[in-house]
């Protein structure tokens, strides 16, 4: 696919874009050509979901996000932010933003992104233990291979990563009983999310993973429908999950890192200047979020010491049950040779 870049201004211009002071020719020319880049600059509103809670650091980064960005285009595009799923779980977000209707933008994990069939690529990016921090990861998303991965994703799904900006509290796991080694994951009902990865993860530790909405995640706590489930602390503080467990494992087995989703077709209906203003607002954001994270990750941990047992875990024994497992997907969950190209890369940005 033929994708001609948008016309510039000057250098000026858009170096004031970045900094996020819109003016002069950015939003006065309306000259912009090409797949991106190539709507009008009028007003818009757009709907911003999030499936976290209000107090959570992706809908601060979602609400940061829409104060900035209206500001940005001097009023021409105003975000409405619904959080804690009121725009739906993940695969209703996603199946509105697809057919371009209901919902315009959605903040939240790149682990998700492999749920719509088109990214099945992204799911490599989930593999248990690869990567050793956000930043590392953030710098492979920002790489020539996948930002290839990206066009061809939006392509084929209808929905754009715009940016891949904001940390994410790790994954962990909390239960009824504790889990000290991978041998204690056997015939645990884990509750996982609508994501591949964490589903395998469990499978081949003889868990038996149920895919349950967060909003319905205390509910089937409380009733026993799961007893055990794989969201960071923060994640359990915001939606009160110590309530109905009893014991906290630290496992860091997956990381993440924050993704600025947007619907194909309402992208390519902004003009440049908007799509600029955008990405430096989602970057600033994201950086909001970081913040937070970091912040938040420490009271939450302190919550959870005072309300759970916290469990050491040793997480080399997971390393080693885990060892070669997920190698047999390649080429199958995703294309041929990108666990070793994007173990590659990981190494490239240790």
């Amino acid at each position: 696919m033929n994708r001609r870049k948008p016309a510039r201004c000057s250098l000026g211009a858009v170096a004031a874009v970045a900094m996020l002071s819109l003016s002069g020719c950015a939003f006065l020319t309306g000259e912009q050509s090409g797949a991106s880049g190539n709507g009008e600059c009028d007003e818009r509103t757009l709907r911003l979901a999030t499936i976290r809670a209000e107090d959570d650091p992706t809908t601060i980064g979602a609400n940061t996000f829409a104060e900035s960005v209206q500001r940005a285009t001097g009023g021409q595009l105003t975000v409405q932010v619904f959080p804690n799923s009121q725009l739906g779980d993940a695969n209703d977000v996603f199946a509105g933003m697809s057919s371009g209707q209901e919902v315009d933008i959605f903040y939240n994990g790149i682990s998700l992104y492999p749920t719509l069939e088109g990214a099945e690529a992204f799911t490599v990016l989930s593999v248990p233990f690869l990567w050793d921090s956000y930043e590392q990861l953030r710098a492979v998303l920002n790489t020539q291979r996948y930002q290839e991965l990206i066009d061809d994703a939006a392509e084929a799904t209808g929905v754009r990563v715009v940016a891949t900006e904001g940390d994410a509290e790790p994954r962990a796991l909390s239960a009824n009983r504790p889990v000290r080694t991978a041998d204690d994951m056997r015939g645990l009902d884990l509750r996982i999310a609508e994501a591949p990865m964490p589903q395998e993860f469990a499978r081949a530790l003889g868990a038996r993973p149920q895919v349950v909405a967060l909003s319905d995640l205390y509910l089937s706590l409380h009733q026993g429908v799961v007893d055990a489930q794989e969201n960071g602390a923060i994640t359990m503080v915001n939606q009160s999950l110590m309530e109905v467990q009893s014991h906290f494992m630290s496992t860091d087995y997956i990381r993440d890192v924050q993704a600025w989703y947007f619907s194909d077709q309402v992208w390519n209906s902004l003009c440049a200047p908007q799509q600029q203003a955008i990405k430096a607002e989602a970057a600033a954001a994201g950086e909001v979020v970081t913040g937070e994270v970091s912040k938040q990750l420490d009271e939450a941990r302190n919550t959870l010491r005072g309300q759970l047992e916290i469990v050491e875990v040793d997480t080399e024994s997971f390393r080693t049950a885990l060892s070669g497992v997920f190698d047999q997907f390649d080429g199958e969950m995703w294309p041929a040779g990108l666990l070793a190209e994007t173990r590659q890369l990981a190494a490239e940005h240790s």
